[in-house]
């Protein structure tokens, strides 16, 4: 019996001694396989050597105006960085923030609730991760993240100190900074004496440095300040509209860009381009880093803007509105151009703030503001005539009246509210008459005869598909095309009844921009040709000391379309504005420029409309919109002015003449 056992012991040995030798052949073929056929991989792979791209930012391009004085340009300041390794860790960060507070102060009001959860995780995880449920212990990464972030209670971070909320803030900073990427620490009110600590100190705080970074420098104070627009901050980065496309033009999340205006506009050649580094990563270490691709400060704009002139406008505006011509009248807008290359002379916006009494910029809404501007625009309304050919040179003669229809009020001209006046194309314009411009609406819409209070019968989408076309070719009820985003087309008003068609035609039913305006009447005075307004000249590069440097860019006239009529006609309404302060009718509207040196072509308008400003207990209280566009000189137009003057208490265009009048003397006499 016990000789069996002991065989039977003796057979399970040798069985296991046989197993184990199997195992050792099977382990010795698989390392042999892989050193073999395998080694080389692994011999690449733990020698491997990478290459990552870093980069790091530049200012952007300056703003001049024409004459090349300094507008917009970068100034210096100290700032703070962190570069972000590739093996950095969390209690690395940590330890660095710990030790950056003892050299500098840091705000961090900005903190959330995440970011203190997330700081005390970080200093204590152990402690928190005690109170972790085994299901809780079990969760992938980012649910077991949330879920340890979860059991910091409000007790834990009451034991915080203002100096753990700064190392938190610092921690915060840090850890959203990708690898390979250098991110701003502190760059505002960074003192002298933080630059000499941090300085001494730099073997303490690994990827901390001390660099210069800018910020934007408006030489002119609040002059043009908005239409300059504006540019992000680091910690801001791309805008969230904007990220994928900016993303695949290689930009940072983290990247300054223009946001509004001229910045954003023309962000491609402000942005310059960013100093490249190779950075050697060799055994998954840092090596070090070659100079790739040394940094370009951004090109430069040069406006089309007079600085000294630009600056008569602000005054004109702003003492205008002082001067309370009305009490609701608490806005002003003024645009200047070069009509025959639709390059921007200036431009200013104003308002009265009623509470404070301070007058502020509204600039922007010289182009993003719309008002229904009245008879300004009978100009291209005659010109619409001509080019549906209800009216001719030989043939346009008709009897100013008043108009009575079924549907409506009397509608008729300013001076004459009951009689019967006989007018031309020329006279028309001279003395403003609404009642001409209704019936050239009318005929439009196929209606030659008229009877006192007859119901109003013609084919009036006609009239608004044919007007708006018309007024389309100069400008008016589209956008005008200038180099700025933001623009607005204005609005159309509710085609609700046919009487409305006539509004339209002097100005009384759709709205416009003071910048639409401007470029109508620009259109008339360079003989047809419709221009887009240019804010921006030219673009320059830069010298070495980065100073503007040389022509880059010259930009030349963008013409959107030829008015579609033949010049003489364009002459004849050219002959009529001429007349509006140079003629001889007792009720010409523009006479009080007539005494100028230099000879004015213009055109004077208002619209009843109906309050819609700050002062809520005024609202829709009947108001005037007193508009003026003009040109001059006459014969040869060098400047075109338009002005929008919303919410006055009088219908008295004489009250907005004085304001053009000292444009066209800034400039003159500049």
């Amino acid at each position: 019996m016990n000789n069996k056992i002991h065989k039977a012991k003796l057979l399970r040995f040798n069985f296991l001694i046989f197993i184990i030798f199997c195992t050792f052949i099977l382990l010795i073929i698989r390392l042999g396989y892989l050193q073999i056929t395998k080694g080389e991989d692994f011999d690449r792979e733990l020698n491997q050597t990478d290459v990552v791209i870093v980069e790091k930012p530049v200012p952007r391009g300056s703003v001049y105006d024409r004459h090349h004085r300094l507008l917009v340009g970068n100034r210096a300041v100290e700032t703070i960085t962190y570069f972000r390794d590739n093996d950095v860790t969390s209690d690395d960060m940590l330890e660095i923030a710990e030790n950056l507070t003892k050299y500098i102060s840091i705000d961090h009001n900005q903190l959330k609730l995440y970011d203190l959860q997330a700081y005390f995780f970080a200093k204590y995880p152990e402690r928190i991760n005690k109170r972790l449920t085994k299901d809780e212990q079990q969760l992938e990464k980012g649910e077991l993240y949330e879920a340890q972030l979860a059991k910091v209670t409000d007790q834990d971070l009451a034991t915080l100190s203002e100096s753990d909320k700064s190392v938190a803030m610092i921690y915060k900073k840090m850890n959203s900074i990708s690898t390979f990427n250098i991110g701003t620490i502190k760059n505002k009110q960074v003192t002298d004496e933080e630059v000499a600590k941090v300085s001494e100190n730099l073997s303490q705080l690994p990827g901390i440095d001390v660099t210069i970074d800018w910020e934007r420098d408006y030489h002119a104070g609040d002059m043009l300040r908005s239409v300059f627009g504006s540019v992000t901050t680091k910690e801001v980065g791309l805008p969230s509209d904007q990220q994928e496309l900016l993303l695949a033009k290689d930009y940072a999340l983290n990247d300054r860009v223009g946001s509004s205006y001229l910045e954003k506009g023309y962000e491609d050649v402000l942005k310059g381009a960013k100093e490249q580094y190779e950075l050697i990563i060799n055994k998954g270490e840092r090596d070090k880093s070659v100079l790739r691709r040394e940094g370009k400060k951004g090109d430069n704009l040069v406006l089309t803007i007079d600085l000294d002139f630009q600056k008569k406008l602000e005054d004109i505006a702003t003492n205008t509105l002082i001067q309370r011509r009305g009490k609701l009248a608490d806005r002003l807008y003024i645009v200047a151009t070069n009509p025959q290359n639709g390059e921007i002379l200036g431009m200013v916006g104003k308002r009265l703030n009623m509470t404070t009494g301070k007058v502020e910029d509204d600039t922007l809404g010289v182009f993003n503001s719309q008002y229904t501007m009245g008879s300004s625009i009978k100009g291209a309304t005659v010109l619409a005539g001509y080019m549906d050919q209800v009216i001719s040179l030989d043939d346009n003669t008709l009897v100013d009246k008043p108009l009575k229809f079924a549907e409506t009020k009397s509608k008729s001209s300013w001076f004459n509210r009951n009689g019967r006046v006989v007018l031309n194309d020329l006279s028309a314009l001279e003395t403003s008459s609404n009642s001409y411009m209704m019936q050239l609406a009318l005929r439009m819409g196929g209606k030659y005869d008229y009877t006192y209070d007859e119901r109003l019968q013609m084919d009036s989408e006609q009239v608004f598909r044919k007007l708006r076309y018309y007024l389309a070719q100069f400008g008016l009820g589209v956008l005008t095309g200038v180099d700025l985003p933001g623009e607005t087309p204005g609005l159309k008003g509710l085609e609700s009844n046919p009487g409305l068609a006539l509004d339209l035609s002097f100005g009384q039913f759709d709205t416009y921009t003071t910048l639409q305006l401007n470029q109508y009447i620009s259109t008339i005075a360079n003989g047809g040709k419709r221009i887009a307004p240019r804010i921006v000249k030219e673009i320059r590069g830069n010298t070495d000391q980065g100073e503007i440097g040389e022509l880059k860019t010259l930009f030349s006239p963008k013409i959107l379309n030829h008015v579609d009529i033949d010049g003489i006609y364009i002459d004849r309404v050219k002959s009529g504005l001429y007349n509006v302060v140079h003629g001889s009718h007792q009720h010409g509207t523009g006479k009080r420029l007539a005494q100028l040196s230099y000879k004015v072509a213009a055109k004077t308008g208002t619209a009843q409309a109906f309050y819609s400003g700050p002062v809520q207990s005024a609202n829709m209280r009947a108001v005037w919109n007193l508009t003026f566009v003009g040109y001059a000189p006459a014969d040869h137009p060098e400047i075109a002015v338009s002005v929008a003057l919303p919410y006055m208490d009088t219908d008295k265009e004489e009250a907005i003449l004085d304001i053009p009048r000292k444009v066209f003397d800034a400039y003159f006499e500049s």
